[in-house]
C-alpha cells in the first residue's frame, strides 16, 4: 500500500535518548541490522551495528549491483524485500527496477556481494528461504514465484520451478516458508488469496492452492516456530483502525484451517508483522495509525492481545511500514518511511515494548523498503 505523509520534528527527549543510545553504540557490537534503500539509479543497503542496548550505528553502505523501484512510502507494497538467511550468514535483496536479486554475505555486519542474478520474472518485490532453497515473489508481468538452488557461486535457476498466481494482476504482496520447509505460501492483496504450494523434494512447487481470505485486506504473512500462518489483514476500506491479524494451520492438502480469524489490531494501515523467534509473540505495524499491535501465540496458534493491544508509538506520520526482531528477541526495529528514522524498541519478558528511540540515515518520503536484524 502507498502512504503519503509529511515530515514533522520529533521531539527533543527522543533525540536525546538516540544519541545516548548511539554513543553506547559504538561500545559493543551484538548483532546488525539493514535497510533498503531501494533507489531507482543504484539500490543500496545500509548496514547498522547493534549494540547489546539495542541502539545502532551506521557502519557502511553496499551496492547491491541492481536498481529499485523509486517512489515515496512504501513502494514495493510488499513484506520480506529485504531477508537474512535462517543462520543469519546471507542477506538477500530485490532489485525491481532492474528484475533481479542480490546475495551477500555477511561478516560482522559488513557485506560482501555473492552475485546478482535474474529474479526469474518481473518486478521482485519479496524473497523467501529456506535451507538451500530459495523463492522470489515477482509482482510485475505474470505474477508467480519462481525458485533457486543457492550455492557457493550464488542462487541457481531451479529448472521448471516457476509458478504463476491467479492473475496478472494479483497484487502479490508477500512469501514465506512454513517452519519445517513442506509448504509455500504467498498473499494476493488485491484478489484477497491465500496461495499455498507443497515443496516437492526436488525443490519444485505443487500446483497452487487458492484460499479466499474471510477478512478483507490481506496483506503480509509470517510464520510463528510453532507453523501457524500469521497472516494480517488492512481491513475493509472506510473503517476507522479495522486492520486485524488471523491465524491459520496449513493442511496437508494447503487448506487453511482458520485458528484465529480476524483479531483487532487497533491500528490503521496494518500490513507487516514479525513473530519472535521464540514462538511466543507477533507484533504488527500499523502505518496509519504510526503504531504496533502485540499479541501472544499458544501453542496452538491461538491469538490472544496483549493488555491495551497497542505495545509501542512512533512519532506521528512516521508511516512505519516493515519491521524485524533482532535473533535475540529483544528488540524490535521499526522502519519509519516518513520520518526517515529506524524506530528502536525493547521487548520486554512479558511482551511490552519500551521505545529506545530512533536511529537516523533513512531518507524520509524517498521509497525505502525492506528492514532485517540479527
Amino acid at each position: 500500500m502507498r502512504l503519503i505523509f509529511t515530515s514533522s520534528t520529533i521531539g527533543f527527549a527522543l533525540c536525546f535518548a538516540s544519541i545516548g543510545l548511539a554513543q553506547e553504540a559504538s561500545r559493543d557490537n551484538a548483532g546488525a541490522v539493514f535497510v533498503m534503500t531501494n533507489a531507482a539509479d543504484k539500490n543500496e543497503i545500509i548496514a547498522y551495528n547493534r549494540a547489546s542496548n539495542g541502539a545502532l550505528t551506521e557502519l557502511s553502505r553496499f551496492d547491491t549491483g541492481g536498481r529499485g523501484s523509486g517512489g515515496l512510502i512504501d513502494p514495493l507494497e510488499s513484506q520480506g524485500s529485504l531477508l537474512l538467511s535462517q543462520d543469519h550468514s546471507l542477506l538477500f535483496a530485490v532489485n525491481a527496477g532492474s528484475g533481479t536479486i542480490s546475495e551477500f554475505r555477511i561478516a560482522r555486519g559488513r557485506l560482501s556481494l555473492v552475485g546478482v542474478v535474474p529474479s526469474g520474472g518481473s518486478e521482485p518485490n519479496a524473497v523467501t528461504q529456506y535451507g538451500d532453497l530459495l523463492y522470489v515473489l515477482n509482482t510485475g508481468g505474470s505474477s508467480g514465484v519462481a525458485g533457486f538452488r543457492l550455492t557457493e557461486e550464488g542462487p541457481v535457476p531451479i529448472p521448471h520451478s516457476v509458478r504463476f498466481l491467479t492473475t496478472n494482476t494479483s497484487g502479490a504482496a508477500s512469501v514465506s516458508f512454513s517452519p519445517d520447509g513442506r509448504f509455500l505460501v504467498v498473499t494476493e492483496r488485491l484478489t484477497n488469496n491465500i496461495d499455498v504450494f507443497i515443496v516437492q523434494a526436488d525443490g519444485t512447487l505443487s500446483p497452487i492452492t487458492v484460499n479466499q481470505d474471510s477478512v478483507p485486506g490481506v496483506f503480509a504473512v509470517t510464520f510463528a516456530l510453532n507453523g501457524s500462518a500469521l497472516v494480517v489483514q488492512t481491513g475493509p476500506a472506510g473503517v476507522s483502525n479495522g486492520s486485524s491479524i488471523s491465524s491459520y494451520a496449513v493442511q496437508d492438502d494447503g487448506s487453511l484451517l482458520p485458528i484465529s480469524t480476524g483479531v483487532p489490531t487497533l491500528g490503521a494501515a496494518t500490513c507487516w508483522d514479525a513473530a519472535t523467534p521464540d514462538g511466543r509473540f507477533v507484533y504488527t505495524n500499523n502505518a496509519g495509525s504510526a503504531t504496533i499491535s502485540g499479541f501472544s501465540i499458544a501453542g496452538n496458534g491461538t491469538l490472544t492481545p496483549l493488555p491495551n493491544t497497542i505495545q509501542g508509538t512512533n512519532p506521528s506520520g512516521s508511516a512505519n511500514i516493515d519491521l524485524a526482531i533482532s535473533s535475540d528477541g529483544k528488540f524490535l526495529y521499526s522502519l519509519n518511511a516518513g520520518k526517515g528514522t529506524i524506530g528502536i524498541f525493547a521487548i520486554n519478558q512479558d511482551g511490552s515494548l519500551a521505545s529506545l528511540g530512533s536511529a537516523s540515515g533513512v531518507l524520509a518520503n524517498s521509497g525505502f523498503n525492506g528492514i532485517a536484524a540479527y
